[in-house]
């Protein structure tokens, strides 16, 4: 039911999102409900009907990833703040926000994206006030000392360290670097390494960072399942109208046409299998093309277990053990990403 949760959340999240509307006149494409309506400050909220009872999904979705991060030296910021929105307010701090997530059995995490930030709690529907209580008030009152920031800012150092015991995890940040010259998505989510090791240096900038994002205008409340649209719409005019819209535009870099290839070599201090990586540059997300749907078939047609393609190198020749590619829907252009590891 959680994967069914998110599936459906993520498209709700496109569909709310999208800067054109032509989407919106084909009702067939989506087979849920929808409903949306924006409060006076600029939040928008966005309710997803589904078959569930008794079970609700509170999503809410601040445009801030790593593709916000333009400022040099300042890295894994939005995935820091997936760390710290749970570090608790004045009224609901670190153990009483969570003591209510226990008492209500409810299922509650976070995770970031190249474009955005998602929070999540999935509960009973008879307590989705308490959900839009705790929510709201974390996302207009975080509050977290510079103490907590620097321990926190280790964490994160350490989540570092361990994906990069991974040899994929240096091979996609080669891959970034490699491929964008002066667009964000040069850096994966979680930062370059040099930021992670200074970022407790920087607790200033942290503040700036939600102060610039955590509004009102940059967010999307997505919310699935069993609920009540006119306690919905209720709810969020009560605990919500007074969130501050703010005024900053991030200037993202464009990123120039890459007119030939670009290639590099990775070592690995450990015996490991050789990795193959390829990236190509493919379009953004739009509703109003058809470019990214095309590719997720293309990448199924390729790269699926059913595939011809996998059923020659993994099932027959077995030159490979992992084959894999595809592209993720992105604000700006991503890289149609490749991986196979040689036998």
């Amino acid at each position: 039911m959680k994967h069914l949760f998110n599936g459906l959340t993520m498209v709700a999240i496109l569909w709310a999102t999208a800067t054109v509307s032509v989407a919106q006149d084909r009702g067939d494409i989506f087979p849920f409900p929808v409903t949306t309506f924006q409060l006076e400050n600029g939040l928008q909220v966005v309710g997803v009907e589904y078959d569930s009872p008794g079970v609700v999904a509170f999503y809410t979705v601040v445009r801030a990833g790593s593709r916000n991060e333009v400022e040099p030296g300042f890295s894994g910021y939005a995935h820091f703040f997936e760390h710290m929105m749970f570090r608790g307010t004045e009224r609901y701090p670190t153990d009483a926000y969570n003591a209510v997530i226990k008492r209500i059995g409810a299922d509650s995490n976070a995770f970031t994206t190249s474009d955005w930030t998602a929070y999540y709690i999935v509960a009973s529907s008879d307590e989705l006030e308490t959900i839009v209580d705790l929510e709201s008030d974390r996302f207009q009152n975080l509050r977290y000392s510079e103490e907590a920031f620097r321990t926190e800012a280790g964490a994160i150092l350490g989540e570092y360290n361990l994906n990069f015991s991974n040899p994929v995890s240096l091979l996609q940040e080669t891959l970034n670097h490699l491929a964008y010259t002066s667009h964000p998505y040069k850096h994966t989510t979680i930062g370059l390494l040099d930021d992670i090791k200074d970022m407790p240096n920087h607790y200033d900038y942290s503040i700036q960072f939600y102060d610039r994002y955590y509004r009102p205008e940059n967010s999307v409340i997505v919310v699935v399942g069993d609920f009540d649209q006119s306690a919905l719409e209720r709810l969020s005019e009560q605990y919500y109208s007074d969130w501050e819209r703010g005024d900053f535009v991030p200037r993202i870099p464009q990123e120039p046409k890459q007119f030939e290839e670009r290639t590099t070599t990775v070592g690995w201090s450990n015996p490991t299998l050789p990795f193959l990586m390829i990236g190509y540059h493919v379009p953004a997300f739009s509703d109003a093309a058809i470019d990214m749907p095309a590719l997720d078939v293309f990448s199924q047609l390729l790269f699926s277990e059913t595939s011809p393609l996998f059923r020659q190198l993994y099932l027959e020749e077995q030159v490979v053990d992992v084959i894999q590619g595809g592209a993720l829907d992105s604000r700006d252009a991503p890289l149609f990403s490749i991986i196979a590891r040689v036998t």
